[in-house]
């Protein structure tokens, strides 16, 4: 009898799964660090931070939707950074050109209103409350149903509708004074 030999299977096997179930939310997990930290290199490290305590914690992973329960733990990490450093969040915004898709086809007018257009948005939803800033995200950015934003969020069902609600509404007031000023 051998001692071992089945572990490294079963470690690669696990890894194999983890990378399967996990990585391929790695784009979402990184837009919702950059949008609760408001900084790029902030974002980066915490979703690295995140992902290993996902691949550590992996094994208690039972099925759930691998994209709802990682960007649980990317919350959960970028909140607790925040209120451990008392970052606010807001030392470098989210460059769309960079990171954006590609453009090369439209006319130099059309991209410079979509930028402008961009800008006022992407400072439409910075001008939220985390409460309503990830909500928002969730549902509108990333596209996560009702029930994935309050298992990720950890609230119940009708508070995230609530709280979409409001922060829809503050996006609507937002982007109406300032459309009206431009």
């Amino acid at each position: 009898m051998t001692f071992g030999t089945t572990s490294g299977a079963d470690e690669r096997a696990e890894r194999l799964r983890f990378e399967r179930a996990v990585l391929p939310h790695l784009d979402a997990a990184y837009n919702l660090a950059r949008w609760l930290l408001a900084n790029d290199h902030d974002a980066e490290d915490l979703v690295q931070d995140s992902y290993l305590r996902a691949y550590k914690f992996f094994a208690s992973f039972r099925g759930q939707e691998p994209r709802a329960w990682l960007l649980a733990i990317v919350r959960n990490t970028c909140f607790t950074w925040l209120k451990r450093t008392g970052a606010h969040g807001s030392a470098q915004s989210f460059d769309e050109n960079v990171h954006g898709t590609d453009r090369a086809a439209v006319e130099p007018a059309q991209r410079l209103i979509a930028a402008a257009d961009r800008e006022l948005v992407r400072r439409a939803i910075e001008s939220l409350a985390p409460e309503y800033r990830e909500v928002i995200v969730l549902r509108e950015l990333e596209g996560l149903s009702y029930k994935e934003v309050a298992t990720v969020v950890g609230i119940p069902l009708g508070t995230v509708m609530s709280r979409l609600s409001r922060g829809r509404n503050l996006l609507q007031m937002f982007l109406g004074e300032h459309v009206n000023k431009d």
